[in-house]
């Protein structure tokens, strides 16, 4: 891993995703890149960076008070990249105007990021909105994967995590990131099947399939489990809460009709209502 990816808003939360990011990259060596958008609303749907030259459009109260923001963000991002908890960190900042998902799709691309690691709410009620509307379409659309924050992580060292996979050969890029990460942490995978009425299969079958997916990643230290629930969403939360878990990693794959398959809609779901930290991956459907 050699670049990370935090976009902030100086929330709490987003503080929480810096913390936690740090540490990451002091464990993998990893350049940090810290993001901020200032959104603008007149413009289109891409996004730019601010640099010394500044050509604004618009009349001069709104060019007024968009300078008034930039100069604010700068002291903002200089407070949030000299914290003391980033010492020994290569950080890089990023000042943009636009949209900032576009902003986060563009670094992401441009940057090559191996990971993004990001709040899930703002300050305000509507930040909560926004930054919760942007979190889901960077789950949805990441290249890379995104690693949510949603409350302050009881503990940094992510020492039990748990895989909630459909097994399928679309997630090879995904396992061995999550493998990769259990390496950093020294951690226990824990493998979880949700049956739900609605999409149910046999403990033999699945626990077998699950054996055949630990050996072919060659994990050491995992455990296989199926958990009962009425929605794939809720067993994922339930079944990390049950045995307070550090971390949740699933891959996502679009709404595909599947019934094995974890949709798109569901890893959104999870990390909308999950008290920890999230690891989700936009697998690449084959073209038909």
């Amino acid at each position: 891993m050699k670049r990370i990816l935090v976009p902030t808003d100086f929330s709490k939360t987003a503080q929480m995703a810096i913390d936690v990011a740090a540490d990451i990259a002091k464990r993998s060596g990893a350049q940090l890149t810290l993001l901020h958008v200032i959104e603008e609303t007149s413009s289109g749907s891409g996004s730019f960076n601010v640099g010394g030259q500044m050509n604004l459009d618009g009349d001069m109260e709104d060019r007024l008070f968009m300078l008034k923001m930039i100069e604010r963000a700068k002291k903002q991002m200089e407070k949030a990249a000299t914290d003391p908890k980033l010492e020994g960190v290569k950080v890089k900042r990023e000042l943009r105007i636009g949209s900032p998902f576009h902003g986060m799709t563009t670094i992401i691309a441009d940057n090559k990021v191996d990971l993004v690691v990001m709040g899930t709410s703002g300050r305000t009620a509507l930040e909560e909105m926004v930054i919760g509307s942007n979190t889901e379409k960077v789950v949805r659309h990441a290249a890379c994967p995104v690693l949510t924050i949603h409350n302050k992580p009881a503990t940094k060292n992510f020492k039990d995590i748990v895989y909630a996979t459909s097994m399928n050969k679309d997630e090879e890029i995904f396992s061995r990131f999550v493998k990769k990460a259990q390496e950093m942490y020294d951690s226990t995978i824990h493998l979880v099947r949700i049956n739900t009425p609605s999409n149910f299969q046999r403990d033999v079958v699945v626990r077998k399939a699950m054996e055949d997916f630990a050996n072919k990643l060659q994990l050491k230290k995992y455990t296989i489990n199926i958990f009962n629930d009425l929605s794939e969403e809720e067993g994922i939360i339930y079944f990390a809460e049950s045995i307070d878990a550090d971390m949740v990693a699933m891959a996502t794959h679009g709404r595909t009709g599947f019934a094995h398959v974890l949709a798109g809609s569901i890893a959104e779901d999870v990390v909308s209502h999950s008290k920890r930290p999230v690891l989700t991956f936009v697998t690449k459907r084959k073209k038909k």
